[in-house]
């Protein structure tokens, strides 16, 4: 199994941290695991993304062309990434902001308010695990424990009392993504 994932979105959305903590977590299972962020210089508003490549093989390379996955969290991004999805691919997008949905009828589309339920759980910096939740709802590529496990070695041990809250995060995630085709 090799899954090629892209995760793109604003500066601030933690985009970066979420592509982090997926590739801890496949590390934690034992895959072989490639993370490349990619962000400008003006960070908070500016674009961000992340190549995440999870694999039971060795990664011959993290640069990649098309994916398996993308994940776009605003209309710059889908604009961008939508027409980078590999043929019969996955795409997950928080409608949040989009004023153009996905278009493309030969891969699989998936939609999560990601940014409401953080606002209903009062607490923005959840955004990026509810989103990681509606990708392993969609695609179980890592095992719960192990996004635990990665949460532990990504975040810095002052903020190890989070880890329940972003758990419930993943949880609440995997129950609200919705497939639009």
């Amino acid at each position: 199994m090799t899954e090629e994932i892209i995760v793109a979105g604003f500066g601030g959305q933690g985009v970066l941290s979420m592509g982090k903590i997926l590739a801890y977590s496949g590390i934690m299972q034992g895959q072989e695991v490639s993370w490349m962020p990619s962000y400008g210089p003006e960070m908070r508003g500016g674009t961000a993304n992340v190549t995440v490549i999870l694999s039971d093989t060795r990664i011959s390379s993290p640069i990649v062309q098309e994916y398996d996955t993308v994940i776009a969290l605003n209309q710059q991004s889908l604009d961008k990434f939508e027409p980078r999805v590999k043929k019969g691919g996955t795409l997950i997008y928080d409608p949040n902001g989009i004023s153009t949905p996905p278009s493309r009828t030969d891969i699989s589309i998936y939609k999560i308010a990601a940014a409401d339920e953080a606002a209903k759980m009062n607490n923005s910096k959840t955004f990026n695990m509810i989103v990681l939740g509606g990708l392993l709802k969609v695609k179980p590529i890592v095992e719960l424990g192990n996004v635990e496990k990665g949460l532990t070695k990504s975040l810095p041990e002052r903020h190890h009392k989070l880890i329940p809250l972003n758990m419930d995060a993943v949880k609440r995630g995997m129950e609200i993504v919705e497939k639009v085709r």
